[in-house]
């Protein structure tokens, strides 16, 4: 067992991104082993929001095995209840090992039918099977009373805002309008006010960590790729690329704030007497990333639930993390490993 004195508080910042949310999975699921970490707070966007409340809630209920099964047994029903959807591989795809969508016929005519229909014309009863699979592994009042915070955007649809529902206001309703996808499925109301994807406006959103979790240490888990070496050409790629600079552009301007307020303390410009209450310090950021595993799959496979894929992006995650631990596990609590100059230069 790690030593009390060895143990590090950490905050985790997850992003969404479907079916790859899988990925996050595993990232945490390899964390969660780590005797040297003790996650502190959760703020999670879409699938990444799912993966938060799971974690927090297994958490709650019996430390990190707990945390660990229960994403699992999760993941488990989102891939049972996928079986069901139109939306699967070819025969020639799992022939060549594509996890694409793509040259599905159901996927083809649904990319269609969003053109020209909205979830309230092919969608009016407004079904969606996962807020029952998160209603059946949730324990949303064992979240409000624990010690982890958990915090999910969602965005405004009539402000076009970023909501962040708090931990003392985690619901259902909460996490399925962080994950509500607009061409999918009918805006998510909450007291009057609809919501959207959280990914819009924050995704993940830092600054609830950065406000009110006592840890220091930040982990991002990102599953949307900043970089991109060459210019997107077909259609399918145009719309990719456009979904990862959306999904990545509410990040990147968080990631530039801090790195603003952390230069103003490093000039002395900012001290314990000006920050006042306003909750500014400085911050330690690492990320496990995503990017050069998941780079080659396209917006298709973010709907593809197939038990096959979900356990190849959990392993790609465990893979990641560990590799984190192995490289980082000593630098966290002391010094930063994500280089912001680097990140936000041109």
């Amino acid at each position: 067992m790690a030593r009390a004195d060895a143990i590090k508080p950490i905050s985790l910042a997850l992003q969404g991104g479907g079916a790859h949310g899988a990925f996050t999975w595993g990232v945490v699921d390899r964390l969660l082993e780590e005797e040297r970490f003790a996650i502190a707070g959760i703020t999670g966007t879409s699938a990444g929001a799912m993966n938060a409340v799971v974690m927090a809630s297994g958490l709650a209920a019996g430390g990190p095995a707990s945390a660990r099964a229960a994403l699992a047994n999760f993941w488990r029903d989102v891939s049972r209840d996928g079986r069901l959807s139109p939306l699967q591989r070819t025969a020639f795809d799992r022939l060549l090992g594509n996890w694409s969508l793509a040259k599905n016929p159901a996927y083809i005519a649904f990319e269609v039918a969003t053109r020209f229909l909205s979830p309230y014309d092919f969608n009016p009863l407004n079904i969606n099977p996962l807020r029952e699979i998160l209603d059946a592994h949730v324990d949303f009042a064992a979240i409000r009373g624990s010690d982890v915070k958990v915090f999910v955007s969602a965005t405004n649809v009539h402000t076009g805002r970023a909501r962040i529902f708090g931990h003392e206001e985690m619901t259902a309703d909460a996490v399925m309008a962080s994950a509500c996808l607009p061409l999918l499925f009918q805006a998510v109301e909450i007291d009057g006010v609809p919501y959207w994807d959280g990914g819009y406006m924050g995704n993940p959103p830092l600054f609830p960590l950065y406000e009110h979790v006592e840890a220091d240490d930040i982990v991002l888990v990102q599953i949307n790729p900043i970089l991109r070496e060459e210019t997107p050409r077909s259609a399918a790629d145009i719309q990719n690329r456009i979904n990862e600079i959306t999904f990545n552009a509410s990040l990147l301007a968080q990631l530039r704030a801090i790195d603003q307020v952390t230069k103003l303390i490093d000039q002395g410009l900012l001290t314990r007497w000006t920050l006042g209450t306003s909750g500014f310090r400085r911050v330690r950021l690492h990320r496990i990333g995503g990017a050069d595993q998941l780079s080659d799959l396209d917006l298709s496979s973010k709907l593809n639930a197939e038990w096959a894929f979900l356990q190849h992006l959990r392993d790609l995650g465990r893979a990641a993390a560990d590799a984190f631990v192995s490289k980082h596990a000593g630098d966290v609590g002391h010094r930063s490993t994500l280089d912001l100059r680097l990140e936000l230069s041109d």
